[in-house]
């Protein structure tokens, strides 16, 4: 019981280090495509571009595919671990 209350807490703390990484790199993305099209723009003297308009939508986006991937991530691993877990009826005693 101690080694399935383990692993369920640190496939927990995987999932928090997935949501966090995943967050970080589409905002740093989002930051780079903003400088990117900012710089063109003041380049060809476009329009000036608001990191607001650019980054509101991409820190949105941000949470919802982090959410969405640390918690596949979380149920695939309690998964796993109440299918390891000695009181499963279909695992296999050797």
């Amino acid at each position: 019981m101690r080694a399935a209350r383990l692993a369920r807490v640190l496939w927990f703390a995987w999932a928090v280090v997935v949501w966090c990484v995943m967050f970080d790199r589409a905002i740093v993305v989002a930051g780079r495509a903003y400088v990117a099209a900012a710089e063109v723009a003041a380049r060809t003297g476009g329009t000036y571009l608001r990191i607001e308009d650019w980054m509101r939508p991409a820190a949105v986006r941000a949470f919802w595919t982090a959410t969405l991937a640390a918690a596949i991530l979380l149920v695939v691993g309690l998964i796993a671990v109440k299918k390891a877990s000695p009181s499963n009826p279909s695992y296999i005693k050797r």
